[in-house]
């Protein structure tokens, strides 16, 4: 440090040092300036620091701190950083002092205190800003050294890519196999997974697909064929044809890009780069790459390189089609490569060494199958080692059969040989087995592991400079590993020694299992020769009983006893081994009809049991007759059939097939002395390599089926991924409603019902919700079918009478709005009904006669006079009915007369109709069910009112109640004692 920057620090000593540590620390210019800033604010004068560099270019300068700079003062600030003396803001409440002026000018910008001393805080701070301008400058110059030296390295990357298609070009190479190598260049410089290339003749206003790799979509087109440009007009790829520029971004970015609508062809991508090929101004062609992924995406620099490389991509490509011009597209080519001649020759060598390795892996594999003995086998192995690098210390160790020991079946050292065999400890060796991967570490590196636990403190064997070891890996299992070592400084070894010594090290573990397998194979050849001498005769007999006995337990384990033809079990084998074949030719496709025959129980019922079994053997003959080898016919249970067709082109054939089998079971059969005229219900499942398992493909043809029983039957459904959507497992939802039930996740909602003439409350209906943990807010629709099934819907009815009871009591602040509950015609069918609702009320406090059980119409069909006499009993305690839906069901006036209803609600239905000029015949019906009501003294409540001109057509007709959507939407207690609070 010079002595004048020594004799510039505070007394503070301690607090200059650490700064300085700082400073020293910071390696980029905003780390270098914070600790400015930070020297500058320890001052008591200073208020506020700012360190400010890039002044050339306003809108890429650099502050630390961030702070907006007024356009006002870059004039000022330029003045600054070519003076060379501290320069004061025109207001005098900034001063600037020049850190550096190399690489570009750097200011210190000080806000101080009024009445400061300004000449003795800069005078203090001069040796400190001097020290800092000096390291700033050192670290501005290496921020520029770094960005230039970043952009000669992408420099280098395209000059490689441009040589390596220029050499496809001249290489001798297929037009594909060139194409593909095209590909594989454009991949290395940006992401180009999905990619294609189209040729344009501008003269004969043809196009031609070239080359199609796509992750989502197969070509559109055949390539190589020529197609007139009007086939893909309007798509992306034809507005870039068409005018010549680049288009990039994702759908909605390229529809605002063209003039034009958008035609999309094949998958949507999240992103989309298509630049043209331009000879001469005109495109002869374009270039697209596109992303699926949503965190994959196109830059600006991505586009300008796909259009440098598109043109020289275009000219590979006319050498490559057009032999005129082949010489002299070679020539200009040939004084390319004369300028980059360096890095060909580097590539000769990389070339070079690759056949070197080459040719070492082909000595170690030929050793694998040497008649030689184990210990010469891993001499030659290490001699052809030591041909690719150092391998002066070397060993092999491998893992006992137990995998508790490690031995050294082969080892080369100059220092300390390792032992024949030890136990697993936590050294190196065990380090590479348990991660299964290379390690190549210093005396630093062994450190850092002991540190951190992954091997014990201190070595096993002789501590080596450098250490490579490398896993022996046979399929997925590691059985040893391959180590060099150097006690040498002057041998280390590097990535390429590792990359070398790990195809190695593959080649060994090959050549190992291969010996292994070998000699395994040879003790077994060598113990079955000897059991065969010795029992030969007695082996033959009992081999040949047990295949007698073998095939026939397994036909009679595989095969139904009635029909003779293949059960569930075999089929399952036929459906594994089918998607296995399809595992190995991804575009094959089975197919699997699962057939049910229609009303086989009526059959059974009424002919008996041998004539059932009569039809299902008929059923079965047929079904044979309707298919050809190797295709399968089997019987899965009772009158439940399966035919695998293990080789479909297309889903149509299997459909015809089906529609074969239909025919073939619509012909009459004489069974027992009568004429059956036989039908059935198909599903198909067409399985491909989505398929792991044979129970997924018989899963969705089952859903099929029953899809196709539901349509009608004597049909045929397909199974596709709509049909999967809407099944629901129902075993998964019964339990998840009993659990409902247990953590209370039942919760009523109530929808008002409102006075029409002047909109206030008059009551609500309790309706049922669910409020899913995982599915949110459930409708009834959603699951009320699986309670009834369930028998959970009684309990579920009754736990919400009697909540929806409870809020009402607890928020209705003592008013008179009345509730409505809807009760099933399971309720209406037990006798103590009402008493059970009596006793609820009681518990909850609630007056009975704020109570309504709405019923339908239906429930008054299942037994009119105990639900007669069940409502009259709640009559006389004080609890009303409602009869819900009226008019769209099966009511007749004797209802309304005999049962004691104190609500008539019209069905939304008719009240839909009602802002309908052209339709009066609704409007009629309203109309005379208000009359029919008003005659008997029972009041009306209108559902489904959505709009208010069916509110003051009601309201005209003399309708005094409503609910709909326009009153009030179904929402919990809580909202509507919040809104009753704010209107009051």
């Amino acid at each position: 440090m010079d002595a004048g920057v020594v004799g510039s620090l505070s007394p503070d000593g301690s607090l200059q040092l650490t700064w300085l540590k700082r400073l020293i620390a910071a390696g980029t210019p905003t780390e270098a300036g914070a600790a400015i800033v930070a020297l500058a604010q320890t001052w008591p004068d200073c208020t506020a620091a700012w360190v400010l560099w890039g002044l050339d270019e306003p809108a890429s300068h650099h502050c630390v701190p961030l702070s907006r700079i007024d356009a006002l003062d870059w004039s000022w600030l330029a003045e600054a950083g070519r003076a060379e003396r501290p320069s004061w803001h025109p207001d005098r409440h900034l001063v600037a002092i020049r850190l550096c002026l190399q690489p570009e000018p750097a200011l210190l910008l000080l806000s101080l205190q009024a009445g400061h001393d300004v000449d003795g805080f800069i005078d203090a701070l001069a040796g400190l800003v001097q020290l800092a301008g000096r390291h700033l400058q050192r670290v501005l110059e290496w921020a520029e050294l770094r960005d230039s030296h970043q952009q000669l390295e992408r420099s280098e990357n395209l000059q490689r890519a441009l040589f390596a298609i220029s050499d496809l070009a001249g290489s001798e190479r297929d037009m594909l196999s060139m194409l593909r190598g095209i590909h594989a260049i454009v991949s290395t410089l940006m992401y180009a997974e999905n990619f294609f290339i189209v040729l344009h003749n501008v003269e004969q206003g043809t196009i031609r697909f070239l080359y199609f790799v796509d992750v989502e979509s197969e070509p559109m087109f055949e390539l190589g064929q020529d197609l007139p440009l009007s086939t893909i007009e309007h798509t992306l790829t034809w507005y870039v044809l068409n005018d010549g520029k680049a288009r990039m971004g994702d759908t909605e970015e390229l529809r605002s890009q063209v003039s034009g609508p958008v035609t999309l062809i094949g998958a949507d991508s999240y992103d989309w780069l298509g630049v043209p090929m331009l000879r001469d101004g005109q495109p002869c062609g374009a270039l697209v790459v596109q992303s699926y992924q949503q965190d994959i995406g196109f830059t600006d620099e991505d586009l300008a390189l796909l259009q440098f490389v598109g043109s020289h991509i275009l000219t590979a490509l006319e050498r490559k089609q057009t032999k005129a011009d082949l010489e002299q597209r070679v020539q200009l080519r040939t004084l390319q490569l004369a300028e980059a001649n360096r890095g060909l020759q580097l590539e000769i060598l990389e070339r070079q060494r690759a056949e070197h390795l080459q040719g070492a892996l082909f000595q170690i594999a030929e050793l694998a199958t040497a008649d030689i003995d184990h210990a010469e086998f891993y001499r030659r192995v290490h001699a052809v080692v030591g041909e690719l690098l150092n391998a002066e210390n070397f060993f092999i160790a491998l893992l006992s059969d137990d995998r508790q020991q490690l031995t050294f079946p082969y080892a080369v050292d100059a220092v300390k040989r390792p032992p024949a065999a030890r136990p697993l400890g936590h050294a190196l060796s065990e380090y590479v087995l348990r991660r299964g991967a290379p390690l190549r570490a210093d005396n630093a590196d062994i450190e850092e592991l002991e540190r951190q636990g992954e091997i014990a403190p201190g070595r096993t064997g002789s501590p080596a400079m450098c250490w490579l070891g490398v896993p022996l890996i046979v399929g997925d299992e590691v059985i040893g590993l391959v180590t060099v070592q150097s006690y040498s400084s002057s041998v280390v070894y590097n990535e390429a020694d590792q990359e070398l010594l790990s195809f190695v090290a593959m080649q060994i573990a090959s050549s190992l299992a291969r010996r292994r397998s070998a000699e395994s194979l040879k003790q077994a050849y060598e113990q079955l020769e000897h059991r065969v001498e010795e029992r030969t005769q007695a082996l033959r007999k009992e081999i040949i009983e047990r295949e007698r006995i073998q095939d026939q337990l397994r036909h009679q384990v595989m095969h139904d006893s009635l029909t003779g033809l293949p059960n569930r079990g075999y089929l399952r084998d036929r459906i594994d081994r089918a998607l296995v074949a399809i595992k190995h030719e991804p575009g094959r496709r089975c197919a699997l009809l699962y057939l049910d025959v229609d009303r086989f129980k009526i059959i059974n019922d009424s002919l008996g049991h041998l004539a059932g079994d009569e039809v299902l053997k008929e059923v079965a003959s047929r079904l044979a007759g309707c298919v050809r080898h190797p295709d399968l016919v089997a019987r899965l249970a009772g009158d439940e059939f399966a035919i695998l067709l293990e080789e479909v082109e297309t889903p149509a054939l299997a459909q015809a097939v089906a529609q074969r089998v239909l025919d073939a079971l619509g012909l009459p059969m004489l069974i027992a002395g009568k004429e059956l005229q036989g039908t059935a219900s198909i599903g198909i499942a067409i399985g491909d390599e989505h398929y792991h398992a044979a129970d997924e493909v018989l899963r969705d043809a089952d859903i099929a089926l029953y899809r196709a029983k539901e349509l009608g039957r004597k049909r045929y459904e397909v199974f596709d991924e709509t049909l999967a959507k809407n099944v629901v497992d129902v075993l998964a939802m019964e339990s998840e409603l009993r659990v409902a039930l247990k953590h209370d996740q039942f919760e009523p909602y109530y929808q008002p019902i409102c006075r029409l003439s002047d909109g206030q409350v008059v009551g609500y209906e309790a309706l049922l919700r669910w409020n899913h943990p995982q599915r949110g807010l459930l409708l009834p629709g959603d699951f009320l079918k699986i309670a009834e099934d369930s028998g959970l819907i009684e309990t579920i009815d009754w736990h919400m009478f009697e909540l929806s009871c409870r809020l009402l009591m607890q928020h209705a602040d003592g008013s008179d709005t009345f509730m409505t509950l809807n009760v099933s015609a399971l309720h209406l069918r037990h006798a103590d009904f009402d008493g059970r609702l009596i006793r609820l009320l009681e518990r909850t406090g609630l007056a009975p006669s704020r109570l309504v059980a709405e019923v339908t119409e239906g429930a008054l069909l299942d037994n009119p006079e105990r639900v007669r006499a069940t409502l009259d009993r709640l009559r006389r305690i004080g609890i009303g009915a409602a009869l819900d839906d009226f008019g769209t069901g099966y009511s007749s006036l004797s209802y309304l007369h005999s049962l004691p209803l104190r609500i008539l609600k019209i069905d939304r239905a008719f009240v839909h109709e009602l802002d309908k000029d052209a339709n009066t015949s609704s409007t009629t019906v309203v109309a005379a069910i208000l009359a029919l009501a008003r005659a008997l003294n029972i009041q009306v409540i209108a559902e489904g009112i959505e709009t208010e001109t069916q509110r003051d057509v009601l309201l005209a007709m003399g309708c005094e109640m409503g609910q709909g959507y326009l009153l009030g939407r179904p929402a919990p207690i809580s909202h509507w004692l919040a809104c009753s609070t704010a209107s009051a």
